[in-house]
């Protein structure tokens, strides 16, 4: 079994091979894409690549704001909505935790929050709250909080739908974001049954207020299969992960996340977190970990994390 440091470790390059390795497919319908032994962080040939001018091994906007969260928790010690929503926009004007410091992928709903914030409106205020503004822009980010978070569960609940209201505003976003936390925070403890465990907690913890209730059971339904696997919608890419996950060890599983299709990027990444956390860092193939790009970015972090981590131990 891998151990506590192996998990960490496996969890934050998880989600960044992941998204590395999803990025050339995106946009594919299950039917282009390569069978899965093709699919590599170098497509094959006769495959018409999405970012072609992007090199293999990659990361996009998703690692990069996984990234900008975690350095944003280790500098301030909480989670501040301000810091973040500062180190969001240094990333769009800078590439701010970007590869080669280049910006190649936004969602429309982060693009409308970021000019919000822009605008001088509050960082939690700023991400729109519409219902049709539930992408998966805040739950593709937030593992790094799971990781890094000391505090009793209703304090990582808080602190998870906290940073999705700065860019996804809307309670269905947040609370994709606070039960993928939960369900991280397990995986991590090696609960027996990580999932069951953190959709029971947070009912739990919203047994007495209805509304919320009737979200998390009417519309993100945790125990339904996706309506439409490896869609950008933040309720399918939460469920299409759980599927993903569920496939084998970490390089079945972010494979099979990214032969859903479409947003495979995302997918990926959020399967990945969750592979790497319960499977380890050795788990990630070595081919994989070697032609990630980045390394200068992320191992910084990772090292500054991982001591804060063991001391919790």
């Amino acid at each position: 079994m891998p151990t506590r440091k192996e998990r960490i470790e496996g969890g934050l390059v998880g989600l960044l091979v992941g998204d590395a390795l999803g990025v050339p497919y995106e946009f594919s319908s299950p039917s282009e894409l390569p069978t899965a032994d093709r699919i590599e962080f170098e497509p094959p040939p006769d495959f018409r690549r999405a970012h072609s001018g992007t090199p293999c091994g990659t990361w996009s906007d998703d690692s990069a704001q996984a990234l900008c969260l975690l350095d944003s928790l280790l500098s301030c010690g909480r989670f501040d909505a301000t810091d973040f929503a500062g180190r969001l926009l240094r990333w769009q004007d800078d590439g701010y935790m970007a590869v080669d410091n280049r910006v190649f992928d936004i969602g429309i709903t982060t693009a409308r929050a970021l000019s919000s914030l822009r605008l001088g409106v509050p960082p939690l205020q700023a991400g729109p709250t519409g219902e049709s503004a539930n992408g998966n822009g805040s739950l593709m980010r937030v593992l790094p909080l799971a990781l890094w978070h000391q505090g009793p569960d209703a304090g990582l609940i808080v602190d998870a739908q906290s940073q999705s209201r700065v860019t996804h505003g809307h309670l269905r976003s947040q609370l994709c974001c606070a039960l993928y936390c939960l369900w991280a925070r397990r995986v991590l403890h090696e609960h027996p049954t990580p999932w069951d465990d953190a959709v029971s907690t947070l009912r739990n913890f919203y047994a007495e207020i209805p509304p919320i209730l009737e979200e998390l059971d009417h519309f993100i339904r945790p125990d339904a299969p996706p309506e439409t696997p490896g869609s950008g919608y933040v309720v399918d890419c939460l469920r299409s992960s759980r599927v993903a996950t569920a496939a084998g060890p970490y390089e079945a599983a972010v494979k099979a996340a990214i032969l859903m299709g479409r947003d495979t990027d995302t997918t990926a990444c959020v399967t990945g977190g969750i592979a790497g956390l319960r499977d380890g860092i050795d788990a990630i193939p070595t081919r994989w970990r070697t032609a990630l790009r980045g390394e200068s970015s992320y191992r910084p972090l990772l090292e500054a994390l991982l001591p804060l981590m063991m001391n919790e131990e």
